[in-house]
């Protein structure tokens, strides 16, 4: 695939990436949520409204968004932290950049590994996923960067569960508006404002990254790109293929230097679209081997107005904290599901599970899931009404059949074979019983320190 002009000097990436936040910032239209200074980037730059995560839990998404691939062609079908890894060969957004002359580094935050070694950068400290770990080093380490171009990842452990009080100061309670999917109870409000309050802080530490990328001019041609991996740690939400749970916040600012105006970008994007795009806009070669599209043009507006890259996006899940296959496609105007095994209508994971808000929904949800599911994203963007439910109409059963045979089309494309629910189910009893045998409870997943987690590959430096 060709690429654009390379830049005359090539330009950095600043990437900051979240864990579990779905679109809850005050510039997704969350009035209750305190994140100003990512409201700000976001006023400077890009804001991509249909963003969309390949997958609706942690490492199968981040693996598309650092290999561009789909989870079933890269080999993270499941959580890291319970022995999913990448297949062998497979290449990161880092590799990529690095054997291109970038120099690449990673402060706190990966769950596409148990090696962190495996992840291609140059140089990395996983030690502390906290973000006032992460930006004390990124900042530090930005006064005084390498002579080569640089991608500068940082990852936050916030705003995963869990929220304690002494580390995040909750929101008042009372102000928090509850969505529609959840009730409305003193439980769950206490539960968002406990959210909300790790927003708060992870918001002010992007804002201090963002202040040491303008005190040492680099803003000046540093790419900064602000993501997360998929939806709220919520019922229904994410671990589901709603919009609640594939649905991603993701801001890019560009480098100062074109002096872009601000705009809103409305067409859909996917987390394999994240690779091809920096890619292009840096001038490096997009490899073949990649699923995602390349939005570059768009973003660089270097044609005669846009054009839209991609009219549907794909997601997925497989393994979780079980085995729950389910694949969707989603177009502007519709969402259309496909559920593989006999599952209840929604099946929780242990974080969510755990949670106040998982404690109050977790017993209504026990009724066995539609094998199609079928929603009108302009008439009900909460995806509430399943057209497929009952007696559906001929045009129901019309479109449902169209976006069934893209979705048909786009896993014979990809590989993308599901066991059988005997097997499948196995599989992840398997896995699970491996991460409980070795890590035992409270889940390691909730801890922000690597070795917490049980991961000692954490620190390289630069020479």
């Amino acid at each position: 695939m060709d690429g654009i002009l390379a830049p005359v000097t090539p330009d950095n990436v600043l990437l900051v990436h979240w864990h579990d936040l779905g679109r809850y910032l005050g510039v997704y239209g969350h009035p209750d949520v305190s994140s100003p200074r990512l409201d700000q980037l976001a006023g400077e730059g890009i804001l991509f409204t249909r963003a969309h995560a390949t997958a609706p839990l942690c490492s199968p998404s981040r693996g598309s968004l650092f290999t561009g691939r789909y989870p079933q062609g890269n080999g993270l079908v499941g959580l890291a932290h319970h022995g999913w890894e990448y297949r062998a060969g497979v290449r990161t957004l880092p590799g990529m950049l690095s054997e291109n002359g970038w120099h690449t580094t990673l402060f706190g935050m990966q769950h596409e590994t148990s090696n962190p070694s495996k992840l291609e950068f140059d140089e990395f400290d996983v030690s502390n996923s906290y973000c006032e770990y992460v930006v004390e080093h990124a900042t530090r380490w930005l006064t005084d960067p390498p002579a080569e171009p640089f991608l500068l990842t940082t990852g936050f452990f916030e705003t995963h569960r869990p929220y304690p009080r002494d580390r995040y100061e909750p929101a008042d309670a009372s102000t928090v508006n509850v969505p529609d999917y959840l009730p409305d109870t003193d439980g769950v409000r206490e539960d968002l404002a406990e959210f909300y309050g790790s927003i708060s802080v992870a918001d002010a530490a992007v804002g201090r990254l963002l202040d040491a990328l303008e005190s040492t001019g680099l803003d000046d041609n540093t790419w900064v790109v602000f993501m997360t991996d998929h939806g709220p740690a919520l019922p229904r939400a994410k671990s589901t293929l709603y919009d609640a749970g594939t649905g991603i916040a993701f801001i890019v600012r560009p480098p100062r230097r074109l002096a872009l105006a601000p705009v809103v970008y409305d067409d859909l994007f996917s987390g394999v679209d994240l690779v091809p795009t920096l890619l292009e806009l840096l001038g490096v070669p997009i490899p073949a081997d990649i699923d995602g599209m390349s939005h570059a043009r768009n973003i660089l507006r270097s044609d005669d107005g846009t054009h839209e890259v991609r009219t549907e996006v794909y997601t997925t899940k497989t393994y979780h904290d079980s085995f729950d296959p389910i694949r969707a496609v989603r177009t502007k105007d519709f969402s259309y599901i496909e559920n593989y095994a006999t599952r209840p209508l929604l099946d929780l994971p242990w974080d969510i599970a755990d949670s106040a808000p998982g404690q109050v929904v977790g017993p209504a949800t026990q009724g066995i899931r539609p094998p199609r599911e079928l929603y009108d994203l302009v008439a009900d963007p909460g995806e509430t009404n399943n057209l497929l439910g009952g007696e559906p109409t001929d045009k129901a059963e019309a479109i449902a059949t169209e976006l069934a045979l893209l979705l048909d089309d786009w896993r014979t494309k990809t590989n993308d074979v599901i066991p059988s629910e005997f097997a499948g189910t196995r599989i992840a009893e398997r896995f699970t019983e491996t991460y409980l045998r070795i890590h035992g409870r409270p889940l390691t997943s909730r801890e922000g320190l690597a070795a917490d987690r049980g991961i000692n590959d954490t620190l390289t430096h630069r020479d």
